[in-house]
């Protein structure tokens, strides 16, 4: 049974690229129904004073998409970020800012996953209320999948769907990229990476796109 949480220590001495390693082997650990046993009260006595997480993962808010779960990890482990269409807008860039240098994270995952509604909405263009100057942050990556694809673009096209669910993820690295020189600094002083991926519904496998 894991009991104790991440110190400062534990933090400082890993990478980025063991921290993507350690996530994807939480993700097949929770595919082979493998999961860790934890004591969640004595990880919450022990981080009340202070956390240093390994990762920060900006996700769909969608409710199938436990983001601790699918990579068996527990409190203190990873901050999480979620929007629906897991895009970035300034209040995402300064969480992850402060997650990284700040707090001290070596690793930004961008992960989307399939079947996604807010995509799927934005590829029908539906317009409702704020829903609409939400999609219209989706919107860059459906144009691109229209290019890619053929048959209908809306969302009764998987291939369309599929095709803009990665773009979506790999254009909000792109932004993150651009709109935050301190993690355009960092990542390239190799002090953080920062990658994407897409969790599958059908298998509850992440794979880094």
């Amino acid at each position: 049974m894991r009991i104790t949480t991440i110190t400062k220590e534990n933090q400082d001495a890993l990478t980025p690229t063991n921290v993507l390693a350690d996530l994807l082997e939480g993700n097949k650990r929770f595919i082979e129904a493998k999961n860790k046993s934890v004591d969640y009260l004595a990880q919450v006595k022990q981080t009340e004073t202070g956390q240093f997480p390994k990762a920060v993962i900006l996700s769909c808010i969608d409710s199938r998409v436990p983001v601790e779960l699918i990579f068996d990890q527990s409190i203190g482990d990873v901050f999480v970020a979620r929007v629906a269409g897991n895009f970035e807008n300034v209040d995402i860039l300064g969480s992850l800012e402060y997650s990284c240098k700040v707090a001290g994270s070596k690793l930004v995952l961008v992960l989307g996953h399939e079947s996604c509604g807010a995509v799927k909405a934005a590829c029908d263009g539906v317009d409702l209320g704020n829903i609409t100057e939400m999609l219209s942050k989706i919107k860059p990556a459906v144009l691109i999948a229209a290019k890619e694809v053929t048959g209908e673009t809306n969302s009764s096209n998987k291939e369309f769907v599929d095709k803009a669910i990665v773009n979506n993820v790999q254009l909000t690295i792109d932004r993150i990229r651009d709109k935050s020189p301190i993690l355009k600094e960092m990542e390239d002083n190799g002090e953080i990476k920062i990658v994407g991926g897409v969790y599958y519904l059908s298998t509850g496998k992440v794979k880094i796109v």
